[in-house]
């Protein structure tokens, strides 16, 4: 029967899904970034794009909370696409000067391109994982994220900056 480790131990497992995170997360993106000739996307188009397929509208800042990235690398993310023709801004009811970003039509089939694409290569991953492994791994990234979060309220509480890796940014010594 498995029993929870304790925090000695979890710090060092942990630690060796953190540097798992990284490589990962790196290649995918470099897989991204290739077939950005082909889909005129970049990986931080891809994101805001793949966000607001998923959630719907929203604003620059909702999108960027959520994301854990800058509002001004999502509102040039924004801009990007939406030169594309990929997004629209639109007047947000509940804030005049907060405006809502919406998927075009040619936007929505884009990403759905994209993400069709994606899973087709991710199909491809072979192995023998299963449905159980996949939510535990799930289970265990979202755990994390949590306990990262509350790591960084706390230190924002006592007025610290918070512990790299806890942003979920690229660069700010995390797994991206």
């Amino acid at each position: 029967m498995d029993v929870p480790l304790n925090p000695e131990e979890l710090a060092g497992r942990l630690a060796h899904v953190y540097a798992a995170l990284g490589p990962v997360y790196r290649k995918v993106a470099r897989i991204v970034e290739g077939d950005e000739p082909v889909n005129r996307m970049s990986v931080g188009v891809r994101a805001v794009m793949e966000h607001l397929n998923r959630e719907g509208e929203r604003t620059v800042p909702q999108i960027a909370g959520s994301q854990e990235i800058s509002r001004q690398f999502v509102q040039r993310m924004a801009n990007d696409a939406h030169d594309a023709g990929f997004v629209e801004f639109v007047d947000n009811p509940a804030h005049r000067r907060s405006r809502l970003l919406r998927l075009t039509a040619g936007g929505r089939a884009a990403i759905r391109e994209v993400v069709a694409r994606e899973h087709q290569l991710m199909g491809r991953v072979g192995g023998d994982l299963t449905s159980r492994e996949l939510d535990a791994t799930l289970r265990v990234l979202h755990h994390m994220k949590a306990a990262l979060d509350d790591l960084g309220r706390a230190s924002e509480a006592r007025g610290t900056s918070a512990p790299p890796g806890t942003s979920g940014a690229p660069g700010d010594g995390g797994a991206g």
